[in-house]
């Protein structure tokens, strides 16, 4: 259990000062865990999924300005430029251009591609059959903070998430752990993520097989 959960636990029967002062965690980021991603930090994170979806139905060559232009025409998405710009370079995502690519995620040697069973297929006949996860960051009075999200493809809400201040595996499972915790789905569920956080994918992956889905 996190330090954020075990003074969500506790509250009741002793203060949340005492709880982060003897946890050595700052009272700000234990209420900044507490309140959740704002409704823009949600809306952020929906918008990245479908400018993701875009990218790679282009075959990873649009770069913001088509991304935008699809976003209007195919989805009916009004939002600016500026903005789909931010999320693409948040994501690490780039289109085709002269310049050598930057990668900005790395898969780890010898780690094999975990199947894609969803097969771009993003849809759902009852809630709970396929959550997709994501993660993005946003920035804080503390600095950048990473969330991670699991969204349910049939009803489109978010069953869980997690946020922190780096991308290790743990960020991913927190969010992955609050989703069982809260709808105990059957067995069948299928859980997709992004290839490019190969190690936090795998790692899901076990998890979600480990526990009741």
């Amino acid at each position: 259990m996190s330090r954020y959960r075990f003074i969500e636990a506790e509250k009741a029967e002793r203060t949340v000062t005492t709880m982060c002062r003897v946890l050595e965690v700052s009272r700000a980021a234990y209420y900044d865990w507490a309140s959740g991603p704002s409704d823009r930090d949600i809306a952020d994170a929906y918008l990245t999924n479908t400018i993701r979806d875009i990218h790679v139905q282009s075959r990873r060559t649009y770069g913001a300005p088509r991304v935008h232009a699809e976003l209007a025409d195919a989805h009916d998405v009004r939002c600016g430029r500026k903005r789909v710009a931010r999320l693409m370079r948040q994501a690490g995502i780039e289109g085709v251009h002269r310049r050598r690519k930057h990668r900005t995620t790395r898969r780890r040697d010898g780690v094999a591609p975990a199947p894609d069973l969803v097969e771009r297929d993003f849809t759902a006949e009852g809630p709970d059959r396929l959550w997709v996860a994501d993660i993005t960051y946003v920035p804080s009075w503390a600095g950048f903070l990473y969330v991670a999200i699991v969204l349910d493809v049939y009803s489109r809400r978010i069953v869980g998430w997690s946020m922190a201040s780096h991308l290790r595996t743990e960020l991913v499972l927190d969010a992955l752990e609050m989703a069982i915790w809260h709808r105990r789905p059957e067995p069948g569920l299928v859980h997709h993520s992004d290839q490019g956080c190969q190690p936090r994918l795998n790692g899901s992956s076990q998890r979600c097989r480990s526990g009741r889905s």
